[in-house]
């Protein structure tokens, strides 16, 4: 009675379907984490779902998506210009999405680009009003169809413009100077690597030839928001006080549209002493768009701290050493 009863459990056992998950699931699991703001969480989904699915480009752009949100703007954009040359026109909001991150990185140009392709394709698509919206808030009336332009070229760019962002950041100078170099010859439309250049430069010890080249910048541009930051940054340090106190009070009113730009400035109040201004313009910050940035938790932190606000400072500590671990092994503000 026992082994018959044995033998049915067996049979039992043994019909019960097991779950594979499929791509499908992870996707929506990530999705419902992403509405839900929890952002570490949907990208650990979206990941099993490419993973499981490398090729289906939904999941590819949902990912993008989040690290938008994430303030990851270069790896969003490394994702969607892979879509686009897989699948040719297939995805076109992809446009828009690369429009938008260029737009938050203050790479006007490109973003143009972007977004007139998106409204060439797709004229009445969900995101034509966004992408209109953006052409006006850049200030563009006339769309350049005569511009020619390859993913290749874009691909490239966005691989060069990821490297030295991690290089600046975690302050390899040395390393940031050999790719800048490279891209002020293969790309000499962004001026935002020759100002990112003399930044290393001056930083690498290089200090008269570093100024010098910003200021034949700033005279080019005499408006440019990298050129001020640049010198009242440079001229601080070499304790040039006249030059950095021109330079500095140039920044007090500008309060640019971009995030990248606000950190810019923001972190250049921290770095000078200016610390209420510094203060006042961290708080601006939509957070979600410059945690990408070690520099937003090096010098929020200090701010905090020298403003006698300890636990908020090391609350942006924490936080910072857990998204970029390199941070730790930095002295926090309080040393």
């Amino acid at each position: 009675m026992q082994h018959v009863e044995k033998k049915e459990n067996i049979a039992k056992t043994n019909n019960v379907i097991p779950f594979i998950p499929t791509g499908d699931f992870y996707f929506a699991k990530g999705v419902e984490s992403f509405r839900k703001r929890k952002f570490d969480r949907a990208l650990k989904w979206l990941n099993k779902a490419v993973e499981t699915a490398p090729n289906n480009p939904l999941y590819q752009c949902q990912m993008s998506i989040i690290y938008t949100e994430t303030g990851a703007f270069h790896k969003a954009n490394q994702i969607l210009t892979k879509v686009l040359q897989a699948t040719g026109d297939q995805y076109v909001d992809c446009y828009y999405l690369l429009a938008n991150n260029y737009a938050h990185l203050g790479l006007l140009n490109d973003a143009k680009k972007f977004a007139v392709s998106y409204l060439d394709k797709e004229p009445n698509g969900d995101f034509s009003e966004d992408a209109k919206s953006l052409l006006q808030l850049i200030d563009i009336d006339d769309y350049d169809d005569d511009e020619d332009w390859d993913f290749e070229d874009e691909d490239e760019l966005i691989v060069y413009q990821e490297t030295v962002f991690h290089h600046l950041e975690n302050k390899e100078w040395d390393k940031a100077i050999t790719l800048l170099e490279e891209m002020i010859v293969l790309f000499p439309e962004h001026k935002t690597a020759q100002h990112e250049y003399t930044h290393a430069l001056f930083f690498s010890g290089k200090q008269e030839e570093a100024i010098q080249r910003e200021l034949e910048l700033l005279e080019e541009d005499p408006n440019n928001l990298y050129s001020h930051t640049n010198l009242a940054l440079f001229y601080f340090e070499t304790k040039s006080e006249i030059e950095y106190q021109k330079h500095i009070r140039a920044l007090l009113n500008i309060y640019p549209i971009h995030e990248q730009q606000k950190l810019r400035i923001a972190t250049t109040f921290a770095r000078t002493g200016f610390l209420e201004e510094a203060y006042t313009r961290f708080r601006m910050l939509d957070k979600s768009a410059v945690i990408s940035h070690i520099s937003y938790y090096r010098w929020y932190s200090m701010t905090a701290y020298r403003l006698g606000e300890p636990s908020k400072a090391l609350s942006l500590w924490e936080e910072g050493c857990r998204r970029h671990p390199l941070l730790s092994e930095e002295t926090g503000p309080w040393m």
